[in-house]
């Protein structure tokens, strides 16, 4: 932990109504990775260009991409044959690459390298024969995905209990994989029990849970002594901004999960000192700047930051853009 949380502790400061930022928070790299691919796709392309699924869990950003051409589908049969698709940041199955083939679809991959990392462990361990437990929620769209990879490989489990009730014979080869925004304690109570079952299972070399998630879980676990309320800045389907509120509340403190100020009960702030604040990494830093104008109205005067960790990850686009186009396009902000 920084120097930041020196500052927090001082005597000077309590009573004071004041927010606490932290950092890192908001937009990862594959995020913003994919948010370029879309925006440059419309730039080079120009309107419609489709995209299955939403491109990131923020209902902001998907207002805000529809509005400048883009068109949300869930299915790929809903964009003309011929047309041009984006597939979002969670990833697809096989199974769906083989249908925009189908379709003659022209696709842009905005897959993130971490899911993509996820996918080519279970190809690898499905080939050498392994039973592969998921560890992940079911329906979410990056683990639809990953299951299709190796669908008669794998199974999914959510909770310690799911692994209790596996029955798998104890020579078979077993390896485990996870959702890259788990919470990190969750996930690690699920592996040791795995370990403790089957003690011959095997896992990925590095873990799957992504850097931006873990960062993200690890400065509100150190601000959670110091605050009296945390707010998530993020969408309900954001899993990891989930993740961000579930680590709040476990140590103790209130946390709340909002898409914008408007989504804020000013009830949360009675006899409430020190809210502090943060944002999934599929949300847009435009939206934490009205959530701090908001609080600032409400009394909180003072802003202090927490910064826990510095991120420096950059992606490189996908090969579908051209490259000489890229170079004079703007990141995603």
């Amino acid at each position: 932990m920084e120097s930041g949380t020196a500052a927090l502790m001082d005597e000077k400061s309590v009573g004071e109504k004041k927010i606490v930022l932290l950092t890192p928070r908001g937009f990862c790299a594959g995020v913003v990775r994919a948010i370029d691919v879309v925006k440059i796709a419309l730039e080079a392309f120009g309107a419609p260009i489709y995209v299955r699924k939403e491109i990131v869990h923020n209902k902001h950003v998907v207002d805000e991409l529809r509005e400048l051409g883009a068109i949300f589908v869930e299915e790929l049969e809903e964009a003309p044959d011929g047309s041009r698709v984006i597939f979002s940041a969670h990833g697809v199955s096989p199974a769906v690459r083989q249908q925009a083939k189908h379709l003659n679809l022209n696709v842009i991959d905005a897959t993130c390298p971490l899911v993509t990392k996820v996918h080519l462990e279970a190809v690898k361990f499905a080939k050498k024969g392994y039973t592969i437990i998921l560890i992940g929620h079911e329906n979410h769209d990056e683990v639809i995905g990953t299951l299709g990879e190796a669908p008669d490989s794998m199974i999914l489990v959510q909770t310690v209990e799911d692994v209790d009730a596996l029955q798998i014979p104890s020579n078979e080869k077993m390896a485990y994989l996870t959702q890259t925004t788990l919470s990190l304690d969750e996930s690690s109570h699920i592996i040791a029990r795995l370990r403790e079952r089957f003690p011959h299972i095997e896992g990925p070399h590095s873990q799957d849970i992504c850097y931006a998630t873990e960062n993200r879980q690890v400065a509100v676990k150190a601000v959670a002594p110091l605050t009296d309320l945390l707010l998530v800045v993020g969408s309900r389907n954001s899993s990891n901004s989930l993740r961000l509120v579930e680590v709040c509340r476990k140590e103790g403190r209130p946390a709340y999960l909002v898409d914008d100020e408007n989504d804020v009960n000013v009830e949360w702030f009675n006899g409430v000192n020190t809210v502090s604040i943060t944002a999934g990494a599929s949300a847009p830093e435009h939206l934490v700047e009205r959530l701090l104008d908001f609080l600032r109205e409400q009394g909180y005067g003072s802003l202090e930051t927490l910064e826990i960790k510095e991120e420096d990850i950059r992606f490189s686009l996908p090969p579908e853009l051209n490259a000489s186009r890229l170079t004079q396009i703007r990141p995603a902000v």
